[in-house]
């Protein structure tokens, strides 16, 4: 997130209004849980938008996973 000048409250805010428009990926390392990719556009990020990849873990209590965080147009 430092590399990206991403902040946490970045983060949050895609989690919390963000939406999925791809569909999930199955983990390579975790079988029966997926990846997804969680986008929005935030407060901080001057109209350009935040990408949040997260595995939910919903076997083990309603945990969430943030794998990575990334700019969508540098993929």
């Amino acid at each position: 997130m430092l590399e990206r000048s991403l902040i946490m409250s970045d983060v949050l805010y895609v989690l919390k209004y963000g939406f999925v428009y791809e569909d999930p990926v199955p983990c390579k390392q975790t079988p029966g849980c997926y990846r997804y990719a969680i986008e929005s556009t935030t407060p901080n990020s001057g109209n350009r938008t935040v990408r949040v990849i997260v595995v939910p873990d919903v076997e083990n209590g309603n945990n969430i996973k943030i794998v990575t965080v990334m700019w969508k147009d540098e993929e």
